[in-house]
């Protein structure tokens, strides 16, 4: 991890309201796009270049197993990243277990990717981690040929640890995701890359596009069309020689929305974030945050390597509740802990409908976010998996002297209810936000330089 910023150290953290919020920053580089960026470069021939890479723990993860299968991944002093991959085809096999940390995309990902690799590779990850389905993704996976063993598997589920054999002659696949899930989608598109002839992917829902994006900005052919049925077919030749490219990482939308989000609740506030990703299929919740009423803009509108970026601009005013649909909960499903939090101030009722997959996140994080703001004053209902929030119309009360909120070792519902601390009439504590360099490194000093109160035990 780049040794600028700063680590946060173990114990409570609490954000307490005060001055407005004002400054324009640079948030960290996206997760997602960081780590297809490597597993890319590794794949390609030739030299990748990464600048903007997100030096977060989750994506260490990802650039120590790329090592691991035999790619260089260097970091040079300008922050640059460079990969010298081996092809399709050429990893080979790592002399120990890949550890993925907490980090759910790097696994699912690197499990497309082994699946037609001729070698047994075994994969584990934290105690999070190893709680997470990963049979959305072995099902699919061997159907191409590889042999997944797992923990859990006698009792019909598939949990890491686990080992994985890829095949040497792969057959190639057409699958209909039976969930929404952009992890589950590019997992079968890196088996496919391994894979003689086409192999297709049906999503009835739309979902990130990163992958189908990157393959093509790297050389691979990827084709979509309408489904029959309703939906989208994306398909992949397989065995293309991807050549090394420059990527420039926008800054991630997700990590983004924690300062954004705070600017919109705190009085006088007006805050920019630069260099934004502002793919479609990764903007609802700046979409609903519209409908709620909030002054956001966007200037400076640009494309890097396929993806769509920009400048968001955040001001301070009222918001309004409104229904968010299901079907928008794939464009902004990391968002909602931050989203919820915005509802609580909003006037009037919040329903965010279809959030099932909350509760497999680096937490439950449905029922994370429920404890979270009724201890901080707010009514909240769960209903299956719906969530309504109960806005006020004004700030609610906070956690004044009360323990803590636990975050389940969930960086997105740590950020959350520490901006719930900036804007609310009485501090907001954490008990853990150690978690949040795994997506956010920075975020203490990056918020404490726009004006945010927000002190760690070992400050005090």
């Amino acid at each position: 991890m780049n040794s600028s910023l700063s680590v946060i150290p173990p114990g409570p953290v609490t954000a307490r309201p005060g001055a407005a919020l004002a400054g324009e920053i640079t948030a960290p580089g996206d997760k997602s796009i960081s780590h297809r960026a490597l597993m890319f470069g590794a794949l390609a021939v030739g030299e990748t270049a990464i600048h903007g890479l997100l030096e977060g723990e989750d994506v260490h993860r990802t650039a120590a197993a790329m090592r691991a299968l035999g790619a260089d991944v260097t970091r040079g002093d300008d922050g640059t990243w460079r990969v010298r991959g081996r092809g399709i085809g050429g990893l080979s096999e790592p002399q120990d277990v890949l550890d993925m940390g907490n980090s759910g995309t790097s696994a699912r990902l690197l499990m497309g990717i082994l699946a037609t690799l001729p070698f047994t590779c075994f994969l584990t990850g934290d105690a999070s981690l190893r709680k997470r389905p990963m049979g959305r993704v072995a099902t699919p996976l061997e159907r191409f040929g590889a042999r997944i063993t797992a923990r859990g598997r006698a009792d019909g589920k598939i949990l890491l640890p686990l080992a994985i054999t890829g095949t040497a002659e792969p057959v190639p696949i057409a699958y209909t995701l039976p969930v929404a899930s952009a992890q589950v989608k590019s997992a079968i598109l890196l088996a496919g890359l391994g894979t003689p002839g086409e192999t297709t992917v049906i999503e009835r829902a739309a979902t990130r596009d990163h992958t189908e994006l990157m393959l093509r900005h790297f050389g691979a052919t990827v084709r979509t069309a309408p489904a029959d049925g309703g939906g989208t077919a994306i398909t992949v030749t397989g065995l293309p020689e991807l050549q090394g490219r420059t990527v420039g990482v926008p800054a991630d939308p997700s990590s983004a929305a924690f300062p954004l989000v705070a600017a919109l609740l705190i009085r006088g506030s007006r805050v920019t974030v630069r260099n934004v990703g502002l793919n479609p299929r990764r903007a609802g919740l700046y979409d609903t945050l519209r409908e709620m009423g909030a002054d956001i803009t966007v200037s400076r509108p640009h494309t890097e390597a396929g993806e769509p970026v920009g400048d968001i601009t955040a001001v301070a005013g009222e918001l309004r509740g409104v229904e968010v649909p299901p079907e928008r909960a794939p464009t902004m499903i990391d968002e909602y802990p931050i989203l919820a939090v915005a509802a609580a101030f909003a006037k009037g009722d919040t329903k965010m409908r279809g959030l099932s997959e909350l509760r497999v996140k680096e937490s439950d994080r449905l029922s994370a976010i429920a404890h979270g703001l009724k201890a901080c004053g707010v009514e909240v209902f769960v209903d299956g998996d719906d969530l309504i929030v109960r806005g006020q119309g004004g700030r609610p009360a906070g956690l004044a002297d009360a323990a803590p909120i636990p975050t389940h070792l969930d960086h997105r519902i740590a950020m959350s209810f520490l901006v719930m601390g900036l804007a609310a009439q009485k501090p907001v504590s954490v008990d853990d936000a150690t978690p949040i360099d795994t997506s956010f490194p920075g975020f203490l000093p990056l918020m404490r330089g726009l004006g945010a109160d927000i002190t760690t035990s070992a400050s005090l």
